[in-house]
């Protein structure tokens, strides 16, 4: 890989870290009162990829500690500009991609996370959505996957649209409960994985991550 693409990691779990989630932790039951169902599913070594559901901006805030292991997510550059604050997110698990950067850069630092051996949140509906409904997925999330041999995990997590709803700028107390689903392995093939093997693993995130957010939302 490029060394342009190469992330650099903090894979402990530090003082400031341990800290910080505490510190979530115990916002997060007063604001939420959070419910885990089978956080078990999330492997507790090797690359995996967690694949929330997204329906709010703080949707990330709720994958960041329904795993023992410490996971990773992409944060856009600027907000490492202040040195003392990029230090915070940097061990908080965030590395930098840049704003408006192409696709290409964005998933060669994902598959760099993943190759480390690291668990890293990625949604793979891209932009918020809104609905029940769990439209067809870009291959993006399963293409990874299949490079990196990671395997995928789905998560519904419900009611963080009314904890935060479009155009608000503070959260606001509301139920949430997290629904992990059982691991996707990944595309795999002798040879190179073919895309209609990516595109029929891309069609199963897409129908277990709509099951487990119409679970989260009590609705199955």
């Amino acid at each position: 890989m490029p060394e342009e693409h190469q992330v650099t990691l903090n894979p402990n779990r530090t003082l400031v870290y341990r800290f910080a989630a505490r510190l979530l932790s115990l916002l997060a039951r007063m604001l939420f009162r959070p419910v885990v169902v089978g956080a078990e599913n999330i492997p507790l070594e090797g690359p995996v990829l967690i694949a929330p559901i997204h329906r709010s901006n703080v949707d990330f805030a709720f994958t960041l500690f329904i795993s023992p292991r410490k996971v990773f997510f992409m944060a856009k550059e600027s907000l490492f500009h202040n040195s003392l604050f990029g230090s915070l997110l940097g061990q908080l698990g965030a590395f930098p991609v840049r704003r408006g950067s192409a696709d290409r850069e964005s998933m060669a630092s994902a598959e760099d996370v993943l190759r480390q051996g690291r668990a890293l949140v990625l949604f793979p509906e891209g932009t918020r959505q809104e609905g029940l409904e769990v439209k067809p997925l870009h291959d993006g999330a399963m293409f990874i996957a299949a490079r990196t041999g990671a395997t995928v995990v789905p998560v519904g997590i419900g009611g963080s649209e009314k904890a935060m709803p479009v155009g608000a700028k503070f959260p606001r107390p509301s139920k949430i409960r997290i629904v992990v689903g059982s691991p996707i392995a990944p595309p795999s093939s002798e040879g190179r994985v073919a895309r209609s093997a990516v595109s029929a693993k891309s069609e199963e995130l897409r129908v277990a991550l709509e099951r487990v957010y119409r679970q989260s939302m009590g609705l199955t």
